[in-house]
């Protein structure tokens, strides 16, 4: 096996073990500790996702690469920033000689950083951060070790926005299985119909001004509606035929 077969079969593996089916979706922490095993010379890593014209540490491999990260957005300078801000990487080979962040590499200094790089997080629509990738020797991240951190960057942005949706989906799965609940438990309890329990619901979520999810599970546990959710005479009030 040459090395572009070996480097594709690895991203292959890579890719299955991220978007793959798991007890637990992919999160940001895998991703970030998943960074320092891919790629050479990676000794900690940490995910910054954009809040405006900050930026905010989702995750990291421990205490060096959060300090890292939060020192930059503290500093406002720093790789991370300008990986976020809609560059494709940002590179750094040896910070004894960086002078674009002179406060921030001064600080990477003295926590035993040589070199950083930091790679974008984007999808075709929008960026959503910068996976910030650091080594404690100068000259580490070469254009090999750029290649994979970019190919693995790709990777995980899918992952994440995979298993964004299907927490989604699960959500939402859920949400109407308490509805369903709510339906039958009104429905015994008033001797109303299934339909008319869900507008029940829909009109005494849009009245108190609470979702109708929370709603639901308030009668599924409980088992009838809330106090000041029933008239006078502790029936629900029905919609209008």
């Amino acid at each position: 096996m040459d090395s572009r077969t070996e480097l594709a079969a690895r991203f292959a593996g890579l890719s299955q073990s991220l978007l793959g089916w798991r007890a637990e979706p992919v999160s940001f922490e895998m991703v970030a500790h998943r960074a320092v095993e891919v790629v050479p010379g990676c000794r900690w890593a940490g995910i910054t996702m954009r809040r405006g014209a900050r930026g905010t540490s989702m995750a990291s491999t421990g205490p060096v690469a959060a300090r890292l990260d939060e020192l930059q957005y503290a500093l406002a300078e720093g790789p991370c920033l300008e990986a976020a801000r809609e560059r494709a990487h940002c590179i750094s080979p040896d910070l004894e000689a960086e002078s674009r962040w002179p406060a921030w590499s001064g600080e990477a200094r003295a926590l035993g950083v040589g070199s950083v790089l930091s790679v974008r997080l984007h999808t075709d629509s929008e960026t959503l951060g910068a996976l910030n990738l650091y080594a404690p020797c100068p000259h580490v991240f070469d254009a090999p070790a750029l290649d994979i951190a970019a190919i693995f960057a790709i990777h995980a942005t899918s992952a994440l926005e995979q298993a964004k949706l299907v927490a989604g989906l699960q959500s939402a799965m859920q949400s109407r299985h308490v509805i369903g609940i709510a339906q039958g438990v009104l429905a015994v309890r008033y001797g109303i119909a299934y339909d008319t329990a869900f507008d029940v619901l829909r009109r005494l979520s849009n009245e108190l001004n609470v979702k109708l999810k929370d709603l639901a599970q308030q009668v599924a546990d409980q088992r009838g509606l809330p106090d000041e959710a029933t008239g006078a005479n502790g029936r629900p009030p029905l919609p209008p035929v």
